[in-house]
């Protein structure tokens, strides 16, 4: 079955969120939507807020921070299996971060060519 890669984002700096009852309630049901709609959580990862980041250019510069300036920024990240595409974006839209203004980004992973 095809992976996808599920980035999470929130607005920046991407602290920790608050968890509401309403958010607690809809991460504790998305699970059982995933595998209802036919896909399968592989992985997933919170990260700590993007002011903990430490970011490294060219090779040598090492600074504080993410490496790009932006209004959202990655909170987490989670491998998806799904059939296709259509099915990962609709398990996509199920996850709960848009109730803190965040959304997220799929791409299928590569799959480096048969030999």
């Amino acid at each position: 079955m095809p992976q996808y890669g599920v980035l999470v984002y929130l607005p920046a700096p991407g602290d920790p969120m608050k968890i509401s009852p309403e958010y607690e309630a809809a991460l504790e049901r998305y699970p059982a939507q995933v595998e209802e709609l036919g896909g399968r959580g592989v992985a997933g990862y919170a990260l700590q807020p993007s002011s903990t980041a430490t970011s490294v250019r060219g090779g040598d510069i090492v600074t504080d921070g993410p490496f790009t300036e932006a209004k959202e920024v990655i909170a987490g990240f989670f491998i998806l299996e799904a059939p296709d595409l259509d099915v990962a974006l609709k398990i996509a839209k199920l996850n709960p971060v848009y109730l803190d203004g965040g959304g997220v980004e799929i791409r299928p992973l590569f799959a480096p060519p048969a030999e």
